[in-house]
């Protein structure tokens, strides 16, 4: 089904008429279907705005970056914390780049933390003298959004329309999907995403930009899901040239599958005899960052697992240690590789730890590792030194 931008703008967008009823026909749906309990969405009295009515931007800025890469109902109660412990802007300008790191801890792609610490520090610049706490003083505008670390225009529209109920249109996933659908795009998403912006941009109802960017956003959340769309209930079925045509199981298309590559990653848990363990923190600007780790490496051609540790750790910290028994392996999947960690109980024989290869070294008791930021792959080895120690306690 190849079809230029144009001959896909049928149906919603061949005539005025068509448009004013597929807009009015979602907002319909979504005032009655639609989710009005959205924290960050939401006056500070637990109402909704009414049109026009302006909402502080700092709660929908921080969920529309958690929103990202992560899915609404694992991002929720993260959201919901990190409100807690930085309820304001003026709050998480003063945080350190630790502890914002650890309260992200398990939502992943930690490089959106460190922005949005940057992202602060600049808005803070921007609102100057105003007050933090009224959404006068915070910018409105598409272009100084798009301007701070991590948020581009689709992040910037979303949070310009909640907060200001101004006209911008969005392109998030589930719009995507939507779009992809309704008009039969014969393209994956990412080659497509002018054709896309255009047609979101006519889409817009521009004088209810706050509740149809919503409504658009539920109708793919709720609806047109990525599997078994519930079409029937869908208020745009009789303009969706997929459904007409009965191939909603073809769209969107889907970008052709690559394969991860694959490694071995040997870890050492290192204990002096002071029952301390051996931790370094990732550098700054490599992947995960400012992130916690137990040392290691990736497994060479043809080499013992206990050698890999053995040398990867020489390599790293310049220290020699003996590999004892495995405490627990296990696969883990990123979005651009697969890893297999296999973890051993590690004694620490001689010399000094030094950050050879990372910011910085601590030996820290095994009751101590929660108040430090690991990356999640971390987390399976924490809870099996925990269950391993616990163990030989009772032992």
């Amino acid at each position: 089904m190849k079809q230029s931008a144009e001959k896909n703008f049928l149906g919603l967008l061949s005539t005025p008429e068509n448009l004013e009823v597929g807009q009015s026909g979602l907002l319909s749906w979504f005032a009655e279907n639609g989710r009005k309990d959205i924290p960050w969405k939401l006056k500070d009295d637990g109402n909704s705005p009414k049109n026009g009515e302006l909402l502080l931007p700092y709660g929908i800025w921080i969920a529309e970056v958690m929103l990202q890469q992560t899915q609404f109902n694992v991002a929720l109660p993260y959201w919901k914390k990190w409100m807690e412990v930085f309820p304001t802007l003026l709050d998480l300008g003063k945080a350190s780049e630790s502890k914002v790191l650890l309260l992200w801890q398990g939502l992943g792609y930690y490089s959106r933390a460190r922005r949005i610490l940057q992202a602060a520090e600049q808005l803070l610049d921007l609102i100057g003298d105003g007050d933090p706490l009224d959404p006068v003083a915070w910018p409105n505008d598409l272009e100084t959004w798009i301007s701070l670390p991590g948020v581009g225009r689709s992040t910037g529209a979303s949070i310009i329309s909640s907060a200001f109920d101004l006209p911008a249109a969005l392109l998030d996933g589930n719009v995507k999907r939507v779009l992809g659908r309704i008009f039969a795009i014969s393209q994956p998403a990412a080659n497509s995403l002018p054709e896309l912006w255009a047609i979101s941009e006519k889409l817009l109802d521009r004088q209810n930009p706050r509740h149809f960017n919503q409504a658009l956003m539920d109708l793919g959340s709720l609806v047109c899901k990525p599997r078994n769309p519930n079409c029937c209930n869908c208020p745009w079925k009789s303009f969706c040239i997929v459904y007409s045509s009965d191939q909603v199981k073809d769209f969107p298309v889907k970008p052709v599958g690559k394969t991860l590559p694959f490694a071995v990653i040997g870890v050492g848990i290192v204990f002096n005899p002071s029952g301390e363990v051996l931790i370094d923190q990732r550098i700054k600007n490599a992947s995960l960052g400012g992130l916690w780790e137990f040392p290691g490496g990736k497994q060479e051609p043809k080499e013992a697992i206990e050698v890999t540790i053995a040398r990867e750790l020489t390599e790293e910290l310049g220290i020699e240690v003996q590999v004892g028994e495995r405490l627990i392996s296990f696969e883990h999947s990123y979005s651009h590789k697969k890893l297999c960690f296999v973890v051993h109980l590690c004694k620490w024989l001689s010399g000094e730890p030094q950050p050879l290869e990372s910011q910085q070294i601590r030996w820290v008791k095994p009751n101590e590792l929660v108040d430090y930021p690991f990356p999640a792959a971390n987390a399976k080895m924490i809870s099996a030194l925990n269950q391993y120690l616990q163990k030989e306690k009772c032992t």
